[in-house]
């Protein structure tokens, strides 16, 4: 959701305050009564929420956040051997093998797992990661730049390469960006293993930008969002997130009976994200009752208006304001993980190839 190295983001739009309970110092939950979470940077969860799991378990929790998604898995393989928390929150399906892999997380089937729908439970023969929310990547447009321009918003992967949309995109850096790196496996689904590098080459020849994260790409190039007029943003296309809307609406100053912007629902694929209980964690029992109050309804519920994703536990209300400003894609692209993990190094170093030399 910052980007999320995301979803974020929302999922996670980088337009809420972070909060972080307790002491960050880094390490691990010595005390029984402590659970430490390592976390990307757009975790956020309401106060009260939050106390009543407090309250309920008999257990703090301290939050470690470690910058965007990318940079937080690999800050926690880097530690495994002595992780800096108990239970890791934000790893999602394109970086999910990476952590697997690397033995990032031991087993534990979460209470309440048997309400996540089956789509979402990527790991469900051996239980390393539980589903927590799910968001959809997507180009996001200005509505007021292409009513000015009388053009018609693009609605698809292939409207992004045509002529009249010649230097209107801003992306993410697919090697160092969660939205990035989900769109480019959007095309990859969408153009097939052989066609993405030939869509890639007609967007590079169509003037698309390539920026460093979600943040930079939103918030200074797209011309659509509140703080991209600010700083004079002058694209208004932008890959992020389908939840970004209602946020433009929710979090503006005077609240407007539209959306400033729109998603081009053509473009989108599906992100989820976990959490798992860390390898060698040194409160496993307070790490699983975490987990666990992960999946709780009064959590799950509280997410789409905090952290911008819908949330994966079967009948948990989504807000009014987030589903009318921000559906969640009836048909977005997606990949096995599998071949997300057989591919995804050699497409990053391909695309940066192709894109940024």
């Amino acid at each position: 959701m910052h980007t999320k190295t995301l979803v974020a983001a929302a999922v996670g739009l980088g337009l809420i305050t972070l909060s972080a309970c307790g002491s960050t110092d880094g390490k691990g939950s010595a005390d029984s009564k402590t659970v430490t979470l390592v976390s990307h940077d757009s975790w956020f969860v309401s106060k009260n929420v939050l106390k009543d799991f407090e309250k309920q378990s008999g257990y703090k929790v301290r939050v470690l956040p470690t910058g965007d998604a990318g940079q937080a898995v690999n800050k926690a393989i880097l530690t495994k051997d002595n992780p800096q928390g108990d239970v890791f929150f934000g790893v999602d399906n394109t970086l999910l093998s990476r952590a697997l892999d690397n033995g990032l997380f031991q087993s534990y089937e979460a209470k309440g797992l048997g309400t996540v729908g089956a789509a979402y439970q990527l790991d469900k023969d051996k239980h390393r990661v539980t589903p927590v929310d799910y968001g959809d990547i997507c180009v996001n447009y200005d509505k007021a730049w292409f009513s000015e321009h009388k053009l018609t918003p693009p609605q698809s992967f292939a409207d992004l390469a045509k002529p009249a949309y010649k230097n209107l995109l801003v992306t993410e850096n697919a090697a160092a960006s969660s939205p990035g790196l989900g769109f480019l496996l959007g095309s990859a689904a969408q153009f097939g293993d052989e066609g993405w590098q030939g869509y890639w080459k007609k967007l590079k020849d169509n003037g698309v930008k390539v920026v460093d994260g979600w943040e930079q790409a939103y918030r200074q190039e797209f011309s659509g969002s509140s703080e991209g007029k600010k700083a004079g943003g002058d694209r208004p296309l932008v890959v992020s997130y389908a939840s970004s809307p209602p946020a433009e609406v929710i979090y503006a100053k005077k609240r407007p009976s539209t959306a400033p912007t729109g998603v081009a629902t053509g473009t989108c694929f599906r992100q989820i994200e976990f959490a798992g209980l860390l390898s060698n964690a040194k409160n496993t029992e307070g790490g699983k009752a975490f987990i666990d109050f992960l999946l709780s309804k009064e959590f799950q519920q509280d997410m789409p208006l905090n952290m911008f994703v819908y949330p994966v536990v079967k009948g948990a209300a989504v807000p009014a304001d987030f589903t009318e400003y921000g559906p969640a894609a009836k048909d977005p692209e997606t990949m096995a993980p599998d071949k997300i993990a057989a591919n995804r190094d050699q497409w990053v170093k391909s695309w940066t190839s192709l894109v940024l030399k």
